[in-house]
């Protein structure tokens, strides 16, 4: 199976993946390489976790990706 992911740096160092189409399936790598692989890991257990509780698979045929601009006044954002 195949699933879109969705990697994030993180300030601190590393990288946050997530799986869109996963709700939850969520993990963490040093390096962009073992981000990915530790999602399919992630992902692997996730969908065990899902059968074994008769649950249905999901795929991420129907995903949709896009981005928006957020209009924001600079002013409200100082707290």
């Amino acid at each position: 199976m195949r699933y879109q992911i969705i990697l994030r740096a993180e300030p601190e160092g590393g990288y946050t993946v997530m799986v869109p189409a996963l709700p939850g399936c969520i993990t963490w790598g040093k390096t962009i390489r073992q981000a990915k692989r530790m999602v399919r890991d992630a992902i692997s257990g996730y969908l065990v976790s899902l059968a074994k509780h008769g649950e249905p698979i999901p795929d991420d045929d129907d995903l949709l990706t896009a981005s928006v601009d957020v209009p924001v006044d600079p002013e409200a954002l100082h707290v």
